[in-house]
C-alpha cells in the first residue's frame, strides 16, 4: 500500500513539472510574436526613410532643372545683346561713310 501510494504521488508531481513546462513553452511563443511585430514595425519606418529620401532627391534635380533654365535665359538675353551692338555700331560706321 506504501509503495502504490508513493508511486502515485511520484506521477502527480511528474505532471505538475510537465505543466509548468507547457506553460513556459507558451510564454516563449507570446515572446517569439511580440519580436516578430517588432521588426515588421522597423521595417515599416525604413521603408517611410527611404520614400522621404527619394522625395528629397526629387526636389533636388527639379531645382537643378530651374538653374538650367535661368542659364539658357542669361544667355539668351546676352546673345540678344551682341546683336543689338553689333547693329549700333554698322549704323555707325554708315553715317562715317556719308
Amino acid at each position: 500500500m506504501v509503495e502504490a501510494g508513493g508511486a502515485a504521488g511520484t506521477q502527480h508531481h511528474l505532471q505538475q513539472q510537465q505543466q509548468q513546462q507547457q506553460q513556459q513553452q507558451q510564454q516563449q511563443q507570446q515572446q517569439q510574436q511580440q519580436q516578430q511585430q517588432q521588426q515588421h514595425q522597423q521595417q515599416q519606418q525604413q521603408q517611410q526613410q527611404h520614400q522621404q529620401q527619394q522625395q528629397q532627391h526629387q526636389q533636388q534635380q527639379q531645382q537643378h532643372q530651374q538653374q538650367q533654365h535661368q542659364q539658357q535665359q542669361q544667355q539668351q538675353q546676352q546673345h540678344q545683346q551682341q546683336q543689338q551692338q553689333q547693329r549700333q555700331q554698322q549704323q555707325q560706321q554708315q553715317q562715317q561713310t556719308f
